[in-house]
């Protein structure tokens, strides 16, 4: 057999004895067929909670963030706490895409495109809650850097906030174009399957012409590698300029340089996590238990062990400091015995649960071989990811220097709508894209069938016994 050797003894990556004309079927099944109720049903409850969160947002809009929980003392509330939690889940896709790709890691193939599509959507979550913050977003253009005949320059390049507008605009434009690039042979496949005029000419249109030629995937795989050159860099820098937004300031408990490998810790873990909970339900709504296998939610699974021990060890380091300081403005911060004990106790605790002893869990591979557990660590793991965000905001600010502005938050039901409103936002581009997109890169699974499909491996096993 030509080409890469693959070692009998590592798990097929595509189990079922599959061949070629059978993942081009289980591919284009959830496109081609009608959608089923709960998909149906899904898609109506997200469109209620977007539709609840546009009315919230407006509202804030002309009424003014006045409608918000935030107070003189917390001028950062929920609406950053969500910014920052987005940004962490947008991390993942770019990483299992052009990081693992760069690796040659083969286990990617099969959770890359919907790892890509959640990135791209949850940046677009994301970007919504600094623009609403601004307060008049019909001047929301001034953090781009305008030519002068628009008037004076307005850009302040020295805010960090500026800077997440060229950091996020970066990482979005360079994840959607690998993502649709990725897309392109499976457009042609969809297309050349097309029963009706119409979704011929849509398909034929977002192909781009491709035939399959020879020079097509040579050109193909060129760009791929240089996108993923490109966007690898994007992983680190992304989160690490989110947490200058902290980290330049002087406020007590930010002003730490633990913060930019410590967030993109956090955003990687939590951005794995996001991947787990939508894959193991469009593995089981789309019937892909035989390309999302057990052997990619255990991998998967071992990176969030990984980052989540990152993240532990940060964790401890900002306990210790914060103990050690003996400072009484440290005694209050998003982790110290002052925060584990006061006013926001059960917020603090909630993080340590979440992201800490539940994650633990993972260790024993009876759990991470298990598909609800794993399914509801990963939830848990997104909750205590966004109380984390939360303490470092709120908790922080909370207690200033002076004990005269020392303040409580309390959100309204506009913050929570407009939290909530993303979150179905999400869910509908999230669920439009399993039925108009292929979910997995039927193109690249089909390449490594010879070397990781259940058939070939247990002929190279026969072999080499």
């Amino acid at each position: 057999m030509s080409g890469h050797y693959e070692a009998p003894i590592r798990e097929p990556l595509i189990i079922g004895h599959k061949t070629y004309h059978d993942i081009t079927e289980d591919i284009a099944r959830p496109i081609e067929e009608r959608a089923g109720k709960l998909w149906w049903v899904s898609l109506y409850a997200a469109l209620v909670l977007f539709i609840y969160g546009f009315g919230c947002i407006a509202y804030t809009i002309g009424t003014g963030i006045g409608a918000w929980g935030l107070n003189r003392t917390i001028n950062w509330g929920w609406d950053i706490t969500n910014f920052v939690w987005w940004v962490g889940i947008g991390h993942a896709g770019t990483l299992i895409s052009a990081v693992l790709l760069l690796f040659r890691q083969r286990w990617r193939m099969s959770v890359n495109r919907s790892a890509e599509a959640m990135t791209i959507f949850a940046v677009v979550q994301a970007a919504i809650f600094p623009v609403i913050h601004m307060g008049r977003v019909w001047v929301g253009y001034w953090v781009f850097p305008l030519p002068n005949q628009f008037g004076s320059l307005w850009g302040n390049f020295n805010s960090p906030l500026l800077w997440d507008v060229f950091a996020i605009s970066t990482y979005f434009s360079v994840s959607t174009v690998f993502w649709f690039m990725g897309l392109i042979p499976d457009f042609a496949m969809i297309r050349d399957r097309a029963k009706t005029p119409w979704t011929r000419k849509i398909y034929t249109f977002l192909a781009f012409g491709w035939g399959g030629k020879a020079k097509h995937w040579q050109r193909f795989e060129e760009l791929s590698l240089v996108l993923a050159g490109l966007a690898t860099p994007l992983v680190f820098s992304v989160h690490t300029t989110v947490s200058f937004d902290f980290a330049t300031s002087v406020i007590k408990g930010w002003h730490s340089t633990i913060y930019p490998p410590y967030f993109v810790a956090g955003a990687i873990f939590s951005g794995f996590a996001m991947v787990q909970t939508l894959l193991l339900i469009a593995r089981k709504v789309c019937h892909l238990e035989d390309y999302i296998t057990m052997y990619h939610i255990e991998i998967m699974n071992i990176v969030i062990i990984l980052t989540g021990g990152m993240v532990t060890v940060a964790y401890a380091t900002e306990y210790f400091i914060g103990w050690y300081s003996g400072s009484r403005y440290e005694d209050f911060t998003y982790l110290s015995p002052g925060a584990a004990t006061g006013p926001y106790w059960w917020a603090f605790w909630s993080l340590i649960i979440c992201n800490l002893v539940i994650p633990a869990l993972f260790w024993f591979k009876r759990i991470r071989t298990n598909i609800i557990a794993t399914f509801i660590i990963a939830l848990i793991i997104n909750i205590g990811m966004w109380f984390e965000r939360f303490d470092i905001i709120v908790i922080n600010l909370s207690r200033d220097y002076l004990p005269g502005s020392w303040t409580m938050f309390k959100p309204t039901i506009i913050d929570v709508g407009v939290y909530l409103g993303t979150i179905g936002f999400f869910s509908v581009l999230f669920l439009l894209y399993a039925r108009t997109f292929p979910v997995i890169a039927q193109a690249e699974l089909k390449s490594i069938l010879k070397i990781s499909g259940e058939t070939y491996k247990a002929k190279e096993g026969d072999e080499h016994h």
